[in-house]
């Protein structure tokens, strides 16, 4: 249990923000989260700027640290919080290639799902050009595919067991394949395996809800 309540400011429908509460509620680490970024600003005050002068979230604080960068949060709360956990194993090589999924996310996935997202959930109908968010989602389906072959021979992204890997990679296939308007391929070793994640407490209350 942290000495120190743990804080995450940040809006509830943010992948990067469900990211870190899924591994909060995996954790079973107790925090209190404050709304901030979009509709709740906060994030352009000069209190939030001294934490992240990046002005988006989530941000953690912990006493006197903060962090920022979803993926650098997850890190630290297993490091810091849940030593031992499986969820980020300590051995070299399996930490490692846990941290590939981790980074591809940030470097492969995130850049092809924020069209498809942004074209379709946080536009409005009228002003949508589904033309292009299919071009968008093509691309997406290209990204996808190499996740949906992994998941053919092992049931997780980085083996056997459950770990942050699939917390980083399971949020955005949330949207993926959750978001509604475009022609997808069948992936269907990629929709079991987010199937079976649904099933975790953290997924179900943090990243299954409405996409907004």
């Amino acid at each position: 249990m942290p000495d120190t309540q743990l804080t995450i400011w940040g809006r509830a429908n943010s992948v990067n923000v469900q990211k870190v509460l899924w591994c909060l509620t995996e954790l079973a680490l107790p925090y209190q989260r404050i709304d901030a970024g979009m509709a709740y600003g906060k994030t352009r005050e000069p209190e939030y700027l001294a934490m992240n002068p990046n002005a988006r979230v989530p941000t953690l604080v912990e006493g006197d640290f903060s962090l920022w960068e979803s993926n650098s949060i997850m890190r630290y709360l297993c490091m810091a919080h849940g030593r031992g956990t499986p969820v980020y194993p300590e051995a070299p090589k399996l930490r490692a290639g846990v941290d590939r999924w981790l980074d591809w996310t940030l470097s492969t996935v995130q850049p092809v799902d924020r069209p498809v997202f942004w074209g379709i959930v946080r536009t409005p109908p009228a002003e949508r050009d589904m033309i292009q968010v299919q071009k968008d989602a093509d691309a997406a389906a290209e990204v996808w595919a190499i996740a949906d072959q992994l998941l053919a021979s092992r049931p997780y992204m980085e083996g056997d067991a459950f770990t942050l890997a699939d917390i980083a990679v399971g949020a955005y296939a949330r949207r993926w394949l959750g978001v509604e308007g475009i022609t997808r391929p069948a992936q269907p070793n990629l929709t079991r395996w987010l199937a079976g994640l649904g099933k975790r407490p953290g997924f179900a209350e943090h990243v299954a809800p409405p996409m907004s």
